[in-house]
């Protein structure tokens, strides 16, 4: 066959994968907006994004998300979400491509997609029914009556092709000329999928507007305990080294929800019961505000934090005493006789989370917070109420948007981390950080100042000690601490030599423990070792 024949046989054939591929994608942001649309109506965790991205994170093994937090820091959901939709448009493209020669078996192809969302939002935790498979089930709908059409527009009827070239669907081309309906309809399609999108988020931000309400609306009331001033000293006025209160903005936020969740604080409630519970109580906003409130210093640590890992802050907390409440219930520790040894908290997304009944109710300040650094709760960080346990990892004992406590015991239930080979019990390691200099800076020679904070929760930091290079240990000066349950701030004025060198620290507990020398990861309970940066001296 010459190449006329070719080209009259199949005018543009060059062309003709582009245009298939360029369907498929068209088709594939329809169904996306589409979803978005029906998902702002239903709950923006519903769509497909959404749900996939929350089943891939309850699949993925501990050291996966902890390398991912390793990496990425608080971008680990963008960057998943940025992969789901690399992912998808991939199929799109190839679904386009695959639609031109086998344009119903293409087509249908996705409703794959709608499949796969509609599964994974109706096998999360915080799914609400089978309103959920909607969005998904809904875009795949649309994506795939789309691509039929888009195709279609591709395609003239006319005898098929005998032999070897008769194929399922398979047509000759339109001459471009007549591609012009093709045009307009693919230009209608991805005009009305960003006004789908549109309004779809729209929707979204309008089904959070009474929680945003609530919060603007509310005023911490005065606690009946307030934090004790923060000591002279306490504050070293080094540059570089980390602020003792941390700002909201800074603080960092780890968690597994791809949609932040907006309550309402005046419809909010929470649960009290389970073993050993002999009133079972649910609770408003208003109920707790109007009990005695008290406001501490606590410093909060992730246990995916690296030695030297950013994943630690320290923030004034005003909420009500956790144990108060829990034993106006009438629940007893393990050691005063109590049947339940494990206190489960459960999200509004979903997230459950089990703290030792012995450590919330041994005296120490375990919060069910309200308000954060004078403000009430970010949503970022749990509005309405949060729980804040001081001298525990945040997985065993920082819930965030809290709405059901129930005790039981660690035998009977393990919670979300624990399911996936983190440790039941996590308290807080003894750790110690440099925060300036930075690693690789380029100091001059001279007293250069070393400083950075160390913590130890519910322990307390009793000293800080530097090394140069394999030389002795030295005393660093400690701030004044505020509390046990908050980290301190050390420096330490290094004659800096020319050359390159090694600066490690190390902490000393009250307890008399010295951090450990032992290189430990994350998983299951914390990370173990020193921290170390590498300078060179001009």
């Amino acid at each position: 066959m010459t190449n006329s024949e070719k080209k009259q046989r199949n005018p543009g054939g060059r062309t003709r994968p582009a245009l298939g591929a360029f369907s498929g994608a068209v088709a594939g942001f329809a169904a996306l907006a589409v979803a978005e649309l029906v998902s702002g109506w239903v709950r923006p965790q519903a769509g497909p994004v959404v749900a996939v991205g929350g089943a891939a994170i309850d699949r993925t093994p501990a050291s996966v998300k902890a390398w991912a937090i390793r990496n990425f820091g608080s971008n680990d959901k963008l960057v998943l979400q940025l992969g789901i939709l690399f992912v998808l448009a991939l199929f799109a493209l190839a679904l386009g491509v695959l639609a031109l020669r086998y344009r119903r078996t293409g087509s249908a192809g996705v409703l794959v997609f709608g499949a796969v969302g509609a599964a994974a939002a109706i096998s999360r935790p915080d799914r609400t029914g089978l309103t959920d498979t909607l969005p998904s089930a809904a875009g795949a709908v649309v994506g795939a009556g789309l691509l039929f059409l888009l195709v279609g527009r591709l395609r003239i009827r006319g005898p098929a092709p005998s032999g070897p070239q008769a194929a399922e669907g398979d047509t000759f081309r339109r001459p471009r000329p007549e591609r012009r309906e093709f045009v307009l309809a693919a230009s209608a399609a991805v005009a009305a999928s960003v006004g789908a999108g549109a309004l779809g988020r729209a929707l979204a931000g309008s089904s959070g507007r009474d929680a945003v309400a609530s919060r603007e609306d509310l005023v911490l009331p005065a606690p009946g305990s307030p934090a004790p001033a923060v000591p002279a000293g306490t504050r070293l006025r080094v540059p570089g080294v980390s602020p003792f209160t941390t700002p909201n903005r800074d603080f960092y936020r780890v968690d597994t929800a791809l949609v932040v969740p907006k309550v309402d604080a005046t419809a909010w409630r929470l649960r009290i019961h389970g073993r050993g519970v002999a009133r079972p109580v649910t609770l408003s906003f208003d109920d707790l505000s109007r009990r005695d409130l008290i406001e501490r210093d606590i410093t909060l640590t992730c246990v995916s934090n690296e030695v030297g890992g950013p994943y630690v802050g320290n923030a004034r907390w005003i909420g009500v005493r956790l144990a108060d409440l829990l034993a106006e219930c009438g629940v007893e520790p393990p050691s005063a006789g109590g049947p339940a040894d494990q206190l489960v908290a459960r999200s509004v997304d979903g997230m459950t989370l089990g703290s030792p009944v012995e450590d919330v109710m041994d005296g120490r300040d375990a919060l069910l917070a309200v308000g954060m650094n004078g403000e009430p709760l970010p949503f970022e960080h749990g509005f309405p109420v949060r729980m804040v346990v001081p001298g525990l990892y945040g997985y065993v004992s920082a819930c965030k948007w809290i709405e059901d406590l129930e005790l039981t015991t660690f035998d009977a239930y393990d919670p979300y981390w624990v399911k996936r080979g983190w440790a039941r019990r996590a308290p807080v390691k003894t750790q110690s950080r440099i925060d300036t200099p930075k690693p690789f800076a380029r100091p001059g020679a001279g007293t250069v100042m070393v400083a950075g904070v160390a913590w130890a929760q519910h322990r307390g930091i009793d000293k800080v000690e530097i090394r140069v290079d394999d030389g002795p240990w030295h005393q660093a000066h400690l701030a004044a601490e505020d509390s046990r349950d908050t980290w301190r701030q050390w420096s330490y004025p290094w004659q800096a030599t020319k050359g390159g060198h090694t600066l490690t620290v190390r902490a000393t507990d009250r307890t008399g423990a010295v951090q450990t020398a032992e290189r430990a990861r994350t998983v299951p309970d914390g990370a173990g070792g020193r921290h170390s940066v590498v300078v060179t001296v001009d």
